[in-house]
């Protein structure tokens, strides 16, 4: 049997245009699981966020009800604790109403019964629940924009798995996002985890000088000023608090992204905190140029292994990001690594 030229060309194209589909339905496909990873991941970090608020609820309700004997507020924390409970307990499908009872009950709470670190805690969860519940429902938008269309829908290419869906909860119009309180100063800071070649970070012992007896650790870094871009941050804030000179290409990252809200030297402050990653040999800090503010703040440093982060967390002096033991082993790889990093939120 032979064939004509044209017939091998119309089964040519057939086969390539088969192979063509067969390519891209692969590729979809694969797309399709990485956005459904990215909604699980997104879902869980919701989940931490909205977990971590009703833990603090509760907080709020005990400091609300202990010092007063009014009836009106004891009712007030009574079912503020009640409707946190409710939240950590909902199912998905009754989760959203359960949350904006619980904000909603938040929102009515009157801050003047709070201390400030309270104030600060409870302003730092809202923004993290609200952070967390825009990624989820940006990771639903682009899986529904993809799992939607026709020739996906035909092929079923998004297999068996749920479509996801939206949490919808209403944002609190204020910064410090309903804690009634206005955020004073919203900035951008370059910070470097410092690894010296055993392993150990460099972190810096400080205070809020408005409560210098209550310490705390944190990695090096500070604002991002005008025209700076991160990275030249990231060095001139190392150079200022250890001396140290680097080259901006040497950074790795930025690695991690933090976002916190908090109460410092009688100010709110709201910060997104880019991580860079840094491995030179171990030296002693010599500050080269403190402000006045870090100068009364900062009291001394010190190389940490994961273990003495742990030990300063036991002892009551918390380190900043949080889990910083957990995340060094991450950090080091990176360091010695090839590849460029992608960026992702920690606490």
């Amino acid at each position: 049997m032979t064939f004509s030229a044209t017939t091998v060309l119309v089964l040519a194209i057939v086969v390539a245009a088969l192979a063509a589909l067969a390519l891209w339905a692969y590729a979809t496909a694969n797309r399709l699981d990485r956005l459904h990873v990215r909604n699980d991941q997104s879902w869980a970090a919701l989940e931490s966020a909205l977990a971590r608020r009703a833990v603090v609820a509760r907080a709020v309700a005990l400091a609300i009800a202990g010092p007063v004997s009014d009836p009106a507020v004891t009712e007030q924390a009574r079912r503020l604790t009640a409707l946190a409970g409710r939240a950590e307990r909902a199912e998905r499908g009754e989760r959203e109403v359960a949350e904006n009872r619980l904000g909603a009950a938040l929102a009515a709470v009157d801050i003047e019964h709070l201390r400030p670190q309270l104030i600060s805690e409870l302003a730092d969860a809202e923004a993290r629940v609200l952070i967390a519940r825009r990624f989820h429902n940006d990771a639903v938008r682009d899986t529904l924009a993809l799992r939607t269309r026709r020739p996906v829908r035909w092929l079923h290419l998004g297999g068996t798995a749920p479509l996801p869906t939206y949490f919808e909860i209403p944002e609190r119009t204020t910064p410090a996002a309903s804690t009634g309180l206005a955020v004073d100063t919203s900035r951008t800071s370059a910070r470097v985890v410092l690894l010296d070649h055993s392993g150990r970070v460099l972190l810096m012992r400080g205070s809020d000088p408005k409560t210098p007896e209550t310490a705390f650790w944190f990695t090096i870094g500070g604002g991002v000023e005008p025209g700076e871009t991160l990275r030249q941050a990231a060095v001139r804030e190392l150079h200022e608090e250890t001396g140290h000179i680097a080259d901006p290409a040497a950074l790795r990252g930025p690695i991690w992204r933090r976002v916190a809200v908090f109460p410092f030297d009688g100010e709110l402050i709201r910060a997104e905190e880019l991580f860079f990653v840094l491995r030179v040999p171990a030296f002693a800090p010599n500050p080269a140029s403190l402000t006045f503010v870090e100068r009364r703040s900062i009291s001394g440093n010190k190389w940490c292994t994961p273990d003495d982060i742990v030990a300063l967390d036991r002892s009551g002096e918390t380190v900043y990001p949080y889990q910083l033991d957990e995340l060094l082993a991450e950090a080091s790889a990176v360091a010695d690594g090839g590849d460029e990093p992608e960026v992702r939120s920690i606490r």
